[in-house]
C-alpha cells in the first residue's frame, strides 16, 4: 500500500500529449509510492482537440487555475508544480514570475528544441527562486547535458539534477542497455523521495 501523500503534485503534460498519455501515467506511477498526490490535468488545446499549444500566458494560467482549485480543496503539506516537457517549461516560467509553492519538479525539461541547441530555453531559470528537482535522461535529443549544466552556473535557487543514464527525452532507453522501465521509474521514485524528504527539512 502507497504511503498517505505528503505532498501535492500539479503535472502538465507536454505539447503533443495529454493528461493520460504514456509518459504521464508513467510518470505518476513512479512517484505517487514515494509520498506523491499527482493531479493531471489538460490544457485547453487539448480540450478542444487541437494539436497546437495554446500561448504560455494560457499555458500558465491553466496551471495556476488547477492549483486554485487544489488549494480549495485540500490543503496539502507540500504544493508542488511542474511536469512533462513542455509543462514543465510553463511551471518553471511560472515560478521564476514568483508563483508561490513548495517547489517544482521537472520531467525531461525542453532545455532547446530538438536538433537546434543554439535556441536555448533558459532565459528565466535563474529567476526561480523555490527548489527544483529536474530529471532528464543523457540522450535527450532537447537537453544536451553539457548546455543545461553550463545554464544552471547562473541559477540561484537549490536546483537538483537527476540523469537517468542512457534514458532519451520520453525516458526510453536502447534494448541493448538492457534498463527496464521498472527499474528506471524506480530510480525517479527514489530520486523524488529523496528531494521531497530534504524539501520537509528545509521547511
Amino acid at each position: 500500500m502507497a504511503p498517505a501523500a505528503k505532498a501535492v503534485f500539479v503535472c502538465a503534460h507536454g505539447a503533443g500529449g495529454h493528461m493520460d498519455d504514456r509518459g504521464m501515467l508513467r510518470l505518476a506511477r513512479a512517484l505517487e509510492p514515494s509520498g506523491f498526490e499527482v493531479v493531471r490535468f489538460n490544457f485547453p488545446y487539448r480540450d478542444k482537440g487541437s494539436g497546437r499549444p495554446d500561448p504560455m500566458p494560457v499555458l500558465k494560467q491553466s496551471i495556476e487555475s488547477v492549483v486554485a482549485r487544489v488549494r480549495g480543496e485540500r490543503t496539502p503539506a507540500k504544493l508542488i508544480i511542474g511536469g512533462r516537457s513542455m509543462g514543465g517549461r510553463a511551471a518553471s516560467m511560472l515560478a521564476a514570475d514568483g508563483f508561490a509553492c513548495d517547489g517544482l519538479l521537472l520531467a525531461a525539461y525542453p532545455l532547446h528544441p530538438a536538433g537546434l541547441p543554439g535556441q536555448l530555453r533558459d532565459a528565466h531559470l535563474p529567476k526561480i527562486r523555490c527548489p527544483v528537482l529536474c530529471i532528464s535522461g543523457t540522450r535527450d535529443a532537447l537537453c544536451q547535458r553539457e548546455l543545461m549544466e553550463r545554464a544552471l552556473d547562473m541559477v540561484q535557487a537549490p536546483w537538483q539534477m537527476h540523469w537517468l543514464e542512457g534514458a532519451d527525452h520520453s525516458f526510453r532507453v536502447l534494448k541493448s542497455s538492457r534498463r527496464t522501465d521498472a527499474e528506471l521509474d524506480a530510480e525517479i521514485g527514489d530520486a523524488a523521495a529523496r528531494w521531497l524528504a530534504g524539501l520537509a527539512v528545509q521547511h
